[in-house]
């Protein structure tokens, strides 16, 4: 065996990967091994327990989140398979540990009073950037999602609006050259391809709009041109600061929206399919957290049922 460094075998990997997955995707592996793993790893040749756990505690005490971590071992372990496969290191098995006092943060949402009022003020003040906030307060669309729809994917005959685009902004590393680029892509994952109901009120304020629209133009802009998610966050974070509520992430409008569902007893497998979930493990982890009166109640419901 020729044993190769990270640094060798991450450069073959990239060309390899390259070809396979999106540009997006390929921009945050290689963001991962330039800002994290080259640094710590690029001169080893083998990746033992040890050396992974230590950079583990690193990151977490420079103040990085364990999902952020994770995101990060898991490019580690897809370079380390690829030297394996191509015979240029061994294996190595990681059983990481993760400090336990790492307090989870709470996942912030609207209340259910500032949900109803931006709903209330965005019908009173039409703007089409408006509508965008809106639409992710009904629907749980994703800030991408948002600003890569258009006319075409609002078909107000049948009430439904279809997500099948999203635009980011990418860093991309081309050897010295540093940039970021405006992509259109296909959503996050196959089932971030959806098909979602309109309210009567969404469908009620853009039924008489899709008359007279090009159904080539994007919603936000009704424009041949998109907005960007960024400009688009930033417009949000102005609006909400003149409507007087608490700074909210862009994202946490979505997190409203399934969080509002859930509140209403809907069931949580349409809830997932919604929100374009890959599994239902990922809605339940996220959003429902039982309170003590649903476990009382679950608990005098068992109770009832032995007793038949």
């Amino acid at each position: 065996m020729k044993a190769k460094t990270i640094s060798e075998i991450a450069l073959a990997w990239k060309r390899d990967k390259q070809r396979y997955v999106k540009q997006s995707t390929y921009a945050a592996y290689v963001l991962i091994l330039e800002n994290h793993i080259l640094s710590s790893f690029g001169d080893c040749d083998s990746l033992s327990e040890k050396l992974v756990q230590e950079f583990v505690l690193q990151k977490l005490n420079a103040g990085l989140s364990i999902k952020t971590v994770k995101d990060i071992l898991i490019v580690l372990k897809m370079v380390m398979k690829f030297g394996v496969k191509n015979g240029w290191m061994n294996y190595c098995e990681w059983d990481i540990k993760y400090p336990t006092t790492v307090i989870n943060k709470e996942m912030e949402v609207l209340t259910v009073t500032h949900h109803k009022k931006i709903l209330e003020f965005i019908k009173q003040n039409f703007t089409f950037r408006n509508l965008g906030i809106y639409i992710s307060l009904t629907t749980g669309l994703r800030i991408g999602e948002v600003c890569g729809l258009k006319w075409s994917d609002i078909n107000t005959d049948s009430g439904i609006i279809t997500v099948n685009r999203t635009i980011e902004r990418i860093y991309v590393i081309e050897g010295e050259r540093r940039h970021t680029e405006l992509i259109i892509n296909s959503p996050k994952t196959k089932n971030s391809c959806r098909e979602i109901p309109m309210n009567k009120e969404l469908l009620a304020m853009v039924k008489p709009l899709k008359k007279v629209v090009n159904v080539n133009f994007y919603v936000l802009t009704n424009e041949e041109k998109p907005t960007e998610p960024r400009t688009y966050r930033n417009y949000y974070h102005r609006l909400m600061k003149h409507l007087d509520i608490p700074r909210l992430k862009y994202h946490g409008l979505r997190h409203s929206f399934a969080t509002r569902c859930i509140e209403s007893n809907c069931d949580y497998k349409t809830v997932s399919v919604l929100l374009g979930h890959a599994n239902i493990t990922t809605t339940l982890n996220l959003y429902v957290h039982p309170n003590m009166e649903q476990k009382k109640r679950c608990i005098t419901q068992m109770i009832k049922f032995l007793k038949k």
